[in-house]
């Protein structure tokens, strides 16, 4: 039994035991004391002497347990998560000793391991950064190729899921969806068309195949040129482009996704292997029900890194004055949301930029309650899956713990400018970093799925609602 209790429930359930038993032994002496003396006028004096008894030892275990848990339980459980959070992310610093002062050596030596561990991969981090440089610049020379040949190209895995784009496509693309790594292929080429053109090519045998394929809005016909990356690989689409259109973005790729194995149920899929937007809201004040959206901000993040130039940051005009109270935080002011679009069109953007993805926020309930509210405006239905960080921070450091955005990014060693604190992209990047950092600390506790997660996440469900009700299990 003791075996799936938690440090502090161990410690509470041992003083428990011991003031019972010390209560136990009290009232079996006075019982024993008074079948020998057989004393009756006693008797009402032994009562009384047991209870006073009783409420002392109570009182005392009460005191005891609660210097013990201030003292060595709850630094303890602090310390072991530091500790965790060390060993699973690239944090650097040693653990401050005051968070567990009274453990003496214990607390000193676990400092001196993890900023030895610290040291052993920061000489680690620039071993890969000389090879990074190196990639990153073969990277920029693939991006100057390509942009210099009047060609938009798209590779895509054998599950039709789009794993490199360049600029080119980004920009002719654009205009149905956001075009991003992870998004199906039949959201931007009308799926008939396209399944035929494949089925064409394979039975050709050659390697590459001209086709004319429809949008999937139907609103324009493409002259593209079907590639086959072999089995199992994929394949690639190449089309031209007008010559005045110019990249929007980099040659963004991950090849990766070619090869990976997707479950249909999201409850068996890897944390690693999810498509994520971490977003943030500023808004007209605290009532979702009354106020209205501002600011949004907003990343994706494809294979547990962020997908080069996929970010949004869109002001939005509330249809209201915005109050003074509302701009001191946020800084966003009624000039700058003049000419910003409403929130029916910059909640369609959001949408279009998120679809696919799992939604993760700080506090995300509060967040989501604004799109959930304009979902006929924006014509479309936020039912998304949804992480939420205060929710995963009381799963790694415990419910007693405080999980503000400020006080886990101190936690977690994240930097958040104070020039950016409180702006939707300022908030959504240090959630993004908070949240990348969680993902190794949950996969070392065997939290490796997303169902694992949210298992664990309902356990907090006190702290906030639950956004995953329409999650099925297999």
């Amino acid at each position: 039994m003791f075996d799936r209790l938690k440090p502090r429930q161990r410690t509470l359930a041992f003083f428990s035991l011991l003031a019972v038993g010390a209560i136990g032994a009290v009232v079996g002496s006075l019982v024993l004391a008074d079948a020998r003396l057989d004393l009756a006028e006693a008797r009402p004096a032994f009562v009384s002497a047991g209870l006073m008894a009783s409420f002392a030892i109570l009182g005392l275990c009460a005191l005891m347990w609660l210097i013990f848990d201030e003292m060595v339980a709850r630094p303890i459980e602090r310390l072991t998560a530091a500790m965790h959070a060390r060993a699973a992310t690239d944090m650097r610093g040693g653990i401050d000793t005051t968070v567990a002062r009274h453990l003496g050596e214990l607390t000193t030596a676990a400092s001196a391991l993890t900023s030895r561990l610290g040291r052993a991969k920061s000489e680690a981090d620039a071993d890969i950064a000389r090879h990074t440089k190196r990639l990153m610049a073969e990277r920029a020379q693939l991006t100057r190729i390509l942009s210099a040949i009047p060609a938009a190209v798209l590779m895509v895995g054998p599950d039709h899921r789009i794993s490199l784009y360049d600029g080119h496509a980004a920009a002719m693309l654009d205009a149905q969806h956001h075009l991003g790594l992870g998004q199906r292929i039949f959201d931007y080429f009308d799926k008939t068309y396209l399944l035929a053109g494949l089925a064409n090519l394979s039975d050709t045998g050659r390697s590459t195949l001209d086709q004319q394929l429809v949008t999937a809005d139907g609103a324009r016909l493409f002259d593209v040129t079907l590639h086959d990356l072999g089995a199992g690989q994929g394949y690639m689409l190449s089309f031209p482009v007008p010559r005045e259109t110019t990249p929007a973005r980099p040659v963004v790729y991950d090849f990766e996704l070619n090869t990976r194995e997707q479950s249909d149920n999201i409850l068996n899929v890897a944390l690693r292997d999810l498509t994520y937007v971490i977003f943030d809201t500023e808004t007209t004040g605290l009532l979702p029900d009354k106020d209205d959206v501002v600011q949004i901000g907003a990343l994706r993040v494809v294979n547990c890194q962020q997908a080069a130039g996929e970010v949004l940051d869109l002001l939005v005009n509330p249809g209201r004055p915005i109050p003074a109270r509302s701009t001191a935080v946020h800084g966003v002011t009624n000039a700058m949301v003049k000419d910003a679009p409403s929130m029916a069109v910059a909640g369609k953007r959001f949408h279009s930029f998120a679809r696919d993805a799992v939604l993760v926020a700080h506090n995300a309930p509060f967040d989501m309650a604004f799109f959930h509210r304009h979902a006929a405006s924006i014509g479309a239905a936020f039912d998304n899956p949804v992480l939420d960080t205060v929710l995963l921070s009381a799963v790694l450091f415990g419910g007693t713990e405080g999980h503000t955005l400020d006080e886990i990014v101190q936690r977690l060693e994240v930097d958040l400018p104070d020039d950016v604190r409180h702006t939707a992209l300022g908030d959504a990047i240090a959630t993004r970093d908070v949240f990348l950092r969680m993902i190794p600390m949950l996969e070392a506790r065997g939290l490796v799925t997303f169902g694992d997660v949210l298992t664990q996440m309902r356990k907090h469900k006190r702290l906030l609602p639950d956004l995953n009700g329409d999650l099925t299990k297999d």
